[in-house]
This record gives structure tokens, sequence and C-alpha cells, in this order.
């Protein structure tokens, strides 16, 4: 039922975010189709959780990260075309086919294991007032973060309010963990340090890959005036070997049964990647700009098929589900505080780097407001201005976009450290899920 009424809020929400016609209802929608979509991606961790044993997961995990990723892929190309040839709203339209067919298979293919409790009790167990702690807190501490600097300044009220009420709610919100009979954020599962040490790297990996999904694209087309869709398939690079990778470290791990090197090599692949597209020059050749991307997409790969493992060698058998679902939502998490953070650390270097070119003439006025930093990329082709004043604003966004990598190739430095202290756990438990699969044995009489 869980899954069936992510779908509904995901289907429901794309159709309000295409039909929309002012900023309320446009919300409204996106509201919707968050609630849906982050329950059709913690839901799709949990189950494939309950429906294997740890001994084969990792394989199974390899194979779950190529359709996430395949996503990955075709996401910003499709957002290329959509922006480029069609209206916006399509990015609400294209989700209805694919989630009705999703949605049918599940119907058709899924056959799980119903808990005999009454609806009553099961929504009496949820954890009602840490999901609003949780969700409110997030929400005011992530806002004033993206948009100080840019919106407000730092020392406003209005930045300094939301954030420190947000701190508060979410510290309310740890301490309150201790009561739910199943809390939202089960203290068990920081009981043993690779767990814990896991959830953060988890984290730490939202911060990079929503990071970079957002702002590589942007830097071709604000640094090299490329149109949305050439500049999303200039990232095919590190989305090509994000998949690789994420399919070649799970078969390591099945062949070598351990996962720590291969995590800790994975954070030096994205450090290493993330300083080196920082060498990138307006002057750089096609050859250049498609290679400097490989080894970033070496590095963010390997942790969507492996996070998953020294968490769930670290909990029992039962709460592996619950496992996945927490490791789902600690990226998205790092993915929320991520974005936060870029937009600051990008609003910041661009206000600093166009401030000594102020006032800009005509079109490049616009720019004095940083709110129309992000909006205003795509008019940088077609604007009129001197080729020397151009190249200067060119220069601020791709400083800025730097600084996003920076902070990034910073993130994996920190994942490096904390994953030398994950301990390599067995991989060999084959206990059973609720919901593991059982294979039909034929019948007396009968062959195979």
């Amino acid at each position: 039922m869980p899954l069936y009424t992510s779908y509904f809020f995901f289907i429901v929400g794309s159709i309000i975010f295409g039909l929309s016609q002012n900023m309320t209802v446009l919300i409204a929608g996106r509201t919707l189709q968050g609630l849906g979509a982050g329950g059709l991606d913690v839901l799709n961790e949990i189950i494939l959780a309950d429906i294997t044993t740890l001994k084969e997961r990792p394989m199974y995990l390899g194979y779950f990260s190529i359709p996430m990723l395949g996503g990955t892929v075709l996401g910003p190309i499709l957002g290329g075309v959509f922006s480029q040839y069609v209206t916006w709203r399509w990015i609400g339209w294209i989700n209805l086919p694919l989630s009705a067919v999703g949605l049918v298979l599940a119907v058709i293919f899924m056959r799980l294991k119903t808990i005999d409790e009454p609806l009553q009790v099961k929504l009496s167990r949820l954890d009602w007032g840490g999901l609003v702690l949780f969700t409110t807190g997030c929400t005011l501490f992530a806002s004033p973060v993206a948009w100080a600097g840019a919106m407000f300044p730092w020392s406003s009220y209005k930045t300094l309010v939301p954030l420190l009420l947000g701190a508060i709610l979410l510290v309310a919100f740890v301490y309150y963990e201790k009561k739910p009979i199943e809390p939202v954020l089960p203290y068990r599962m920081f009981n043993d340090r690779t767990s814990s040490l896991t959830l953060l790297a988890s984290f730490l990996h939202g911060v990079a890959n929503y990071s970079v999904t957002l702002y590589v694209p942007l830097f071709f087309q604000a640094v090299y005036l490329k149109e949305p869709l050439p500049a999303a398939v200039l990232t095919l690079p590190v989305c090509f070997f994000a998949i690789a990778t994420a399919v070649a470290a799970a078969v390591a791990v099945e062949i070598m049964r351990k996962y720590r090197l291969v995590i800790i090599v994975s954070w030096v692949f994205m450090a290493v990647g993330a300083g080196v597209l920082t060498l990138l020059k307006r002057s750089s050749s096609l050859a250049q700009m498609e290679s400097f991307q490989v080894l970033l997409g070496i590095g963010i790969g390997p942790f969507w098929s492996l996070l998953n493992l020294p968490l769930q060698a670290s909990v029992s058998v039962d709460d592996m589900g619950y496992a996945a679902g927490m490791l789902c939502s600690f990226r998205l998490f790092g993915g929320l505080i991520g974005l936060a953070v870029s937009s600051t650390i990008f609003n910041s270097v661009f206000a600093n780097s166009i401030a000594g070119l102020q006032p800009l003439p005509g079109q490049l006025a616009a720019l004095e407001d940083l709110r129309e930093a992000i909006g205003f990329v795509p008019l940088l082709r077609d604007v009129e201005a001197s080729a020397e004043l151009l190249d200067k604003v060119i220069d601020a966004y791709k400083r800025s976009v730097f600084g996003v990598l920076w902070m990034v190739a910073g993130t994996a430095v920190v994942g490096f450290l904390i994953s030398w202290f994950i301990e390599d756990k067995p991989l060999d438990q084959e206990e059973l899920g609720r919901q593991h699969l059982e294979e039909k044995r034929p019948h007396a009489g009968h062959t195979v």
C-alpha cells in the first residue's frame, strides 16, 4: 500500500505541476511530487533489502544501480530538450507514462506478503511527531542557507531566524526520537561504528552527487555558451562512467566479499575528479571537456551500489529494510544540504567576482541582482556587450562553479578519512527477510 500511495502522490503532483497557472499551485504540485518521489526512492531500496539475502545482495545492488543512474543520464538530456524545444510543463507530463508503466508492473509482478494488522494500528505506529519535526527543521534550516547572500545577507534576521529555528528543531528531533516505539531515527542504528559512519558517508555522497548533477551542466552553459541540450550531452562521460563503476564495484565486491577498499578508492577518484574539472578553461578542447569528467564519474558511481552493504551487515535481518530506507534518506538529506550550500558558495563567489564590474550596462545590469544569476545563463549567448566585459562576466560564472567543485572535493576528502574506520564485515549471511522470494519447488513425480 505505501508503494501504491507513493505512485498516487507522484502522479497527482505531476498533473498539478503541469497544469499550474501560478506559483502557489506549482509549489503544491512539486510538494506532492516530492512526497511521492521520496516514497518511491526509499521503498524500492527497502523492498530490495527485504527480498534478497545479504550474501546475494551485492550483485542485485549492482543491477539496481543501472536504472537509477540511467535516470541520471536521461534526466539532464530530457531537461535540455524541454528547456530548448518545448515548455517547462513537460517536466511534469513526462512523469505520467513512466509512472503508469511502473505502477502497472508493480501491480502485476510484485507479490509482497501482507502484514496482518489493522490499518489504524499501522498508522498509530508511525512517528508523526518525528516526521513533523524533521521536515519542518530541514526546510527552515536549508532554505536560508540557499538564499543567504543572494536574497538576504547572512546578517539579516530573515536569514538568521529561520536558520536558528531550523537548527533548534533538528536538535529537538534528535532528542525526541528516544520516545517513539518505532522512531524515524532509531538509536539502535547508531550503536555500531560502521553503521554510523556509513550513514554519514551516504550523506556526503548526496552532498557531492546532487551538486555535481546541477552545476556541471550549468558550467557548460555559462562558460562555453552551450544551449541546454548540448550542455546536457556534454555531461554524458560522468554519467556513463558512474553507471559502469556502480556495476563494476558490485561485481568486485561479489568476488572479493569485501567493500572497504573500493569505498576508500572511490572517494579518492571523486576528490581528484572534482579538482581536475577546475583545470578547464574557455579555450579547452572538446576532448578535454569530456575526458576531465571521467575521474569524477568513476568516483561517484560505486556509492550507489556499495554503501548499503556495510550498513546492512551491521544490523539484524529484521532491520535491513529499515537500514536501506535510512541510507536513502541520509543521501537525500545530504542532497538537500549540498544544494543549499552550493547555492551559497555560487552566490558568494559570483557577488565578489561581479562587484568590480558594476555598474553593468544594458542587459547585463540584471546580474547586479544575484537572484538573476542562474536565470540569466541562457541569455549570455545573445547578450550585447563588449568582448572584454563578456569575458569577465563568464569568468565570474566559471569561478563560481569552481567554488562548488572545490566544495565537492572537500566533501570527498572527509568521506575518504571516515571510510578508513568502516569495518569490512562478513557478507555471507543467508537469513531471510520477511519478503524473501522463495523459489517454487517441483511436486513429487515432476521433473525440473
